[in-house]
């Protein structure tokens, strides 16, 4: 995960996301320099196959769970063991487990 390009950008950013927390395709979007990308972290996120980046806790907008390689119940699955509230395919209670700190921190460090 070394450079400067965006792919290993947003992976870092997701890398640091902590159990039990998510944040939106657009929040990583923004805090790896391109705040309109959030398609295209939805595209990094199905790509990746590293098991050390944690995917499954990038989610779209509102606290739906998005894709997750075709495989929503395991995305759902994973969220739940870390402590997540998932109803169906929408996260409850989003805005209590939508992680931000760190992302905010990353903006103000530019």
């Amino acid at each position: 995960m070394t450079g400067t390009t965006f792919r290993a950008r947003v992976l870092r950013v997701v890398a640091g996301i902590p159990p039990g927390r998510v944040v939106t395709y657009g929040d990583v979007a923004t805090a790896a320099g391109r705040p309109r990308a959030a398609r295209a972290v939805g595209n990094i996120m199905g790509s990746c196959s590293d098991s050390r980046i944690p995917c499954h806790r990038v989610v779209a907008s509102g606290g739906q769970l998005g894709g997750y390689g075709g495989n929503v119940s395991l995305k759902r699955a994973l969220l739940r063991a870390e402590g997540v509230l998932v109803v169906g395919t929408r996260i409850r209670q989003f805005a209590d487990v939508r992680w931000t700190a760190r992302l905010a921190r990353r903006q103000r460090t530019r």
